[in-house]
This record gives C-alpha cells, structure tokens and sequence, in this order.
C-alpha cells in the first residue's frame, strides 16, 4: 500500500513536469511567429485577407475561388464559372451565382445573354414600361395612351411612362383636360385685350392733327409694350414645361408638384399683364416664374445624417427599397470591416446609379424619393428631422 501511495506521487510530479515544457515550447513558438501574423493586417483592394493572416489575390470577375493562397507570393487558385452561373465583380467566393431567365410571360425579352462576367439583361418589351417594386424586382406594365384632349409630350420607353399633356386651349383640373370657355385664372393668356385710356382734352392752342398724332404713337406703344410682355411670357412659359418635364420623370408626384407651381406663376404672370399701362417693360421682366430645377444637398453630410436617425438593422431594408441589390450590399460589407462604413457605402452607391452624387451633392427629387422610403418604413419621425434639418416645410 506504501509502495502504491510512493508511486502516485512520483506521477503527478512527472505530469508537472511535462505540462510545465510545453508551456514553455508555446511561449518559444508564440515569439517566433513573424510580427505581420501577430497584427491585424490591411490588404489591398484586389486581395483579401486569409484566416491565417496572408493576403491572397482576389478573383477576377467570372471566376470563381477554387483555392486559396498559402503564403505571401503564391496566388489563389480560381476557375471559371460554369455556363448558366455568372460573377461581376472581384471576389473570393466559392461559388457563381445563378443567371437570371427573361420571363415572356410577364412581358419582357431579353437583351443580353448571360455570360459568366455579366448577368442575363432583360427589358420590358414595346408597348410596356418597367416599375420597380423593390432592388430587385420590377413588373412591366402596359404604356398609357393619351386622351383626345391630350397631347404626347414624351413617347414611352422601357423604361419610363408616356407622359401627355393638355392640348393647347385646355387647361388641367384634378388630372382632367378642360377647354376654356371662359377668360378664368387658367385662361386668361388667350383673352389678352389691349384697352385705350379716353382722349384728354385738347387745352393748348396746337392743332387736331398733332394730337392725334400723339395719341397714335402712344398706342402704338402701349401695344408694342403688350406684346414683348406676351412673348416673354410664352417663351418662360415653354422653358418651364421643359425643365418640369425632366424633372417628371423621377416621379409622377414631383410633376404633379412642380405643374401646381406653373399655375401659380402664370396667374401671377398673368396678373401683371393686365397692369401693363401702370407698370413700365423692365419691371414685368423681372418677374421670373419660379425654377423647379432640382435643389442640390451635400451627400456625405445627408448619408451620416440617415445612418444617426435610422436603426441599424434597418439599414439594409433601406438601401434594398431605394435600389441597391444584394451583390453590392455584400460587397460594401467585404470592402468595410466597420458597420457603418459599411452602410456609409451602400448608400452612396444608391446616389451614383440614380443620377445624383456628382460633384458630392445629392439632387432634390433623390431627396424626396428617400423621405418616401422612411415613410414606407414606418420611419416617419426620421423623415421629419431630415425635412427639418434642411428647411423642407
């Protein structure tokens, strides 16, 4: 029994002994490890970093990444992607992604195949236009065809609705063409009358003629004055359509908005027409109708605005109603380890494929499409300290 208790010890002795040398090899291999593996390491764009701390190049769009480098100057094994699967953009996935099928049955045709850098392009075919109902999918609808009273002021396309307008002599009242019958505020410009102020009496000595003729090359004036101020209405007038056009196109609602305006303007227009004898050319002028052209917003400042008042993990639901697709929300995450610049990115990638972004400014009807989106969002209080922010009543 002695004997047993004597040898007990000597184990657990030989077993400190053993667990203490490998403590030590540990220390010993931790110390030789090279510093670039005992560090966080930033790589560069076309790389990507390895679990074991390497940074291995990225495949090149239509390839796919087989295996991955194992060390500094070896290069990733990468194979093309099978026919039917496509990649876009640099990467370090595993697998392709599935091209898309243009559906004849909800209307479209195809414009490109599927090749294995580039997915399958669809449109709506003609007579059919494209509305979005999320990033990633849209339905084609059939093009509107305008009324008897309406002229086509823009064909239909693809992608965007035909857009009619009244004809001339008609006038628009809750979305409806109405002829003008009557010299009311929508109307006046086509019952302009010249009226001639009473002849004075003749009190000095100078003959008939003379006065006549006076009051001839005052009319003649007046008459004069009266169709410069016509013309330069009618000529700011069609510029305005124009710009109101092009603004029309983002959305319905903003053309419904900037044509309210046009009716204001061109009744105040109007208004000092018919004060023609009391107000002198120059100062008729210098009425300008009001400019619809879109108000330009600093993007970085809205887009860390956004990223304060709206919660993080609605972040993506934004970004995927206002028309980023899931592959560019991936790739933001790849590209940025930190959250929010993560975000930052997703949504300045929403400003560039709009149209706006140029210059770092952000246009108005952008603005208001992503007051829209809160709103669809349930993030009602957000959009309100945006319009606030911005001095939008």
């Amino acid at each position: 029994m002695e004997a047993l208790r004597h040898r007990g010890q000597r184990n657990k002795k030989a077993s400190f002994g053993t667990l203490l040398c490998l403590m030590c090899m540990s220390i010993t291999t931790l110390a030789s490890l090279p510093e670039s593996q005992k560090v966080n390491k930033t790589c560069k764009l076309d790389e990507f970093l390895t679990t074991e701390g390497i940074c291995c190049n990225k495949c090149s769009p239509g390839f796919k990444l087989q295996e991955k480098c194992h060390g500094p100057k070896e290069r990733s094994t990468c194979t093309p992607c099978p026919e039917g699967e496509y990649l876009e953009f640099m990467n370090y996935y595993p697998k392709c992604l599935s091209c898309r099928t243009c559906k004849a049955q909800k209307n479209e045709i195809q414009v490109s195949p599927c090749l294995r850098n580039q997915n399958t392009k669809c449109r709506c075919k003609d007579g059919y236009y494209k509305i979005r109902i999320d990033s990633e999918t849209y339905e084609c609808l059939r093009c509107k065809k305008c009324k008897a009273d309406e002229v086509e002021l823009q064909i239909c396309t693809p992608d965007n609705n035909t857009v009619c307008g009244c004809k001339d002599n008609y006038y628009k009242d809750n979305n409806k063409c109405k002829l003008c019958e009557s010299c009311s505020a929508q109307c006046q410009h086509l019952c302009l009358t010249t009226t001639t102020a009473p002849p004075k009496e003749n009190t000095s000595n100078q003959p008939d003629s003379f006065v006549n003729i006076i009051a001839g090359a005052g009319a003649g004036i007046l008459a004069l004055m009266v169709l410069m101020v016509f013309m330069t209405y009618m000529i700011t007038k069609r510029q305005t359509k124009r710009r109101l056009l092009r603004s029309s196109q983002r959305s319905d609602a903003s053309q419904e908005s900037c044509e309210q305006v046009l009716v204001n303007s061109e009744e105040h227009l109007e208004t000092t027409v018919t004060e023609v004898p009391q107000t002198s050319v120059a100062q008729v002028e210098t009425s300008k109708l009001p400019d619809c052209v879109p108000l330009e917003i600093k993007l970085s400042e809205l887009i860390y605005a956004v990223l304060d008042l709206v919660p993080v993990v609605q972040v993506k639901q934004l970004v995927r109603c206002l028309g980023v697709t899931d592959t560019e929300i991936e790739q933001a995450e790849m590209d940025h380890r930190s959250c929010r610049e993560a975000h930052y990115q997703m949504l300045r990638v929403w400003a560039l494929h709009s149209g706006g972004g140029g210059r770092g400014m952000l246009h108005r009807p952008l603005f208001n499409e992503l007051l829209e989106k809160l709103r669809n969002m349930h993030l009602g209080k957000a959009a309100e300290e945006l319009e606030t922010k911005y001095g939008i009543q």
